[in-house]
């Protein structure tokens, strides 16, 4: 008997002894017998799992399927070629499913059927950049790119799913998979969210690839990870008329100048310096010749913080500024935080419970000496709309390579990923969701 055939046997003595401490009168019984297997379980379970994600002919399956979504990049609530592509894998895997869920999602569910439910998640939709990498699976979509990883994260927790169709009989709850659209525009995880996916759900894991760690490393960190983000818009009224004449018009430039320079303020003077905070003013558009006072001016920007505290009271001061400096100049200010287009996303706060449990896991896949400490980000992501509503946590899983092409950060026309993170994320899910409904199990 090897040592999985092995943990099978453990786990299904352990299922027998559940039903018959239930029976007793002596709850202790089966607490003391289930710690005892516990440990020993979910290492060989572990190793089980690391051995299903390296097989070779899984290596290869993992990394035609990222190249194939890479091909053929979908804008958010357009994932249609990819989602069908999920399907397709899941339903040869003899995986069920709920689609569509948020007009492209699919929502997977492997093990019992029954509680505890543990999330999966993995983002789907591309960017709006032309892809610059030569290679032979280069984006067929003019100005279109998976140039954030989605790409190898659908193909992570397909994976994923692999494994836990395995090992299906050995689950004593259920893991969901969630393939999520509209990541890109902060909107696909509240779609997600209101259609329900996380009705029973007691703890949620998703990885994002990182380009700053070496392939073969993971990084996180409890607590602020990343920042919160929202947008804003003003339009500052004024009254046109010739430059020649000023004192006959309302300048909305020098009231836009001013403002610009007094949003500035709000970070550098009134915020705590240990209390992280971004105001940026990134767009300013007015006037249409050099001898005319406009009759409008608008900027545009975001502001971003850790705490959701520091976040609203950026929000409030924002406006007070902007509708201030406006009528100090004798202007109007029309100002919209632009949360029907591009959504207020939270700051990502990683639950302390989950992380070091995704840490413990990782370190059995990539080894102790590779688990580092990401530092917190001023980037955002929709992830952190799940955590509002149960604990989670976001793990970023190594993929820098220079001989691969794989060191130019997210969002660039030149992104590559290294594509042996594939089984490393793959078994990193798996082991995730297995492990943590086991120890939910056991500390029932």
């Amino acid at each position: 008997m090897d040592l999985f055939q092995l943990s099978l046997f453990f786990s299904i003595s352990a299922l027998t002894l559940s039903t018959t401490c239930r029976s007793t009168p002596q709850p202790s019984c089966y607490d003391d017998v289930q710690k005892g297997l516990s440990s020993h379980l979910n290492s060989s379970i572990a190793d089980e799992i690391n051995r299903l994600a390296n097989i070779p002919e899984t290596i290869t399956w993992l990394k035609k399927t990222r190249r194939e979504i890479h091909q053929y990049p979908e804008l958010a609530y357009e994932e249609i070629k990819t989602s069908k592509l999920i399907r397709h894998e899941l339903d040869h895997m003899g995986v069920s499913y709920k689609w569509p869920v948020a007009h492209t999602g699919v929502v997977a569910t492997i093990g019992s059927g029954s509680p505890p439910f543990v999330a999966l998640r993995a983002d789907m939709d591309a960017l709006p950049i032309q892809e610059m990498v030569e290679w032979d699976y280069k984006s067929k979509v003019d100005g279109k790119m998976h140039a954030c990883g989605h790409d190898a994260h659908v193909s992570m927790l397909l994976g994923a799913a692999k494994i836990l169709q395995e090992l299906r009989n050995t689950m004593q709850g259920t893991a969901v998979l969630i393939f999520q659209p509209a990541e890109e525009r902060g909107e696909g995880a509240q779609k997600m969210i209101e259609e329900g996916v996380l009705e029973n759900v007691e703890a949620i894991f998703s990885l994002h690839t990182g380009y700053r760690w070496p392939t073969g490393t993971v990084a996180s960190r409890p607590g602020e990870l990343l920042a919160g983000c929202g947008a804003f818009q003003a339009i500052i009224s004024g009254k046109g008329g010739h430059a020649a004449l000023p004192h006959d018009s309302i300048d909305p430039i020098l009231a836009a100048a001013a403002t610009v320079i007094s949003l500035q303020n709000i970070v550098s003077r009134e915020t705590d310096p240990l209390d992280s905070q971004v105001v940026s003013v990134c767009k300013i558009h007015g006037g249409s010749a050099f001898n005319i006072i406009p009759e409008s001016v608008t900027i545009a920007g975001t502001f971003r913080a850790f705490t959701k505290k520091s976040f609203n009271a950026l929000k409030h001061r924002i406006q007070e500024v902007i509708t201030g400096q406006a009528a100090v100049h004798r202007c109007t200010a029309e100002l919209d935080f632009l949360e029907e287009y591009h959504p207020t996303i939270p700051p990502t706060f990683n639950d302390e419970r989950v992380y070091e449990h995704a840490v413990r896991v990782s370190s059995h896949i990539v080894g102790k000496e590779n688990i580092l400490t990401a530092p917190s980000g001023m980037g955002s992501e929709d992830f952190a709309f799940y955590l509002d509503h149960v604990p989670g946590s976001l793990l970023f899983v190594g993929t820098r390579n220079e001989k691969a092409g794989s060191h130019y950060p997210a969002h660039s026309p030149y992104y590559s990923i290294d594509e042996n993170v594939l089984p490393i994320g793959a078994a990193i899910h798996a082991s995730f969701a297995h492990s943590y409904i086991q120890n939910l199990i056991s500390n029932n």
